[in-house]
């Protein structure tokens, strides 16, 4: 299992992961950043398993999460949830 943490403008995301065949199989956030409704970083995780453990894939899937949660993380970007990432999947 990978783990990393990545320190965004505003709060350190911390992420472990499984992958499988370069794929997230699970995944598991934390850190102290603001993300609501709070019950939304259930639904980040879920979106991101099965992801291929690649900047391009993560960050559609980031987007996604987004788009169809109207979540907000403030100073908090989707390129900061995919660095952090791809830092847990060892790239």
């Amino acid at each position: 299992m990978g783990y990393a943490e990545f320190k965004a403008p505003k709060g350190v995301i911390k992420v472990e992961l499984e992958l499988t065949n370069d794929a997230i199989s699970q995944v598991s956030i934390s850190g102290d950043f603001f993300m609501y409704p709070e019950d939304a970083l259930e639904r980040l995780e879920q979106t991101l398993v099965g992801v291929k453990a690649d900047r391009e894939s993560l960050l559609a899937a980031v987007q996604r999460f987004y788009g169809s949660t109207g979540a907000q993380t403030p100073m908090v970007e989707p390129e900061h949830w995919v660095e952090a990432i791809l830092r847990a999947a060892g790239e």
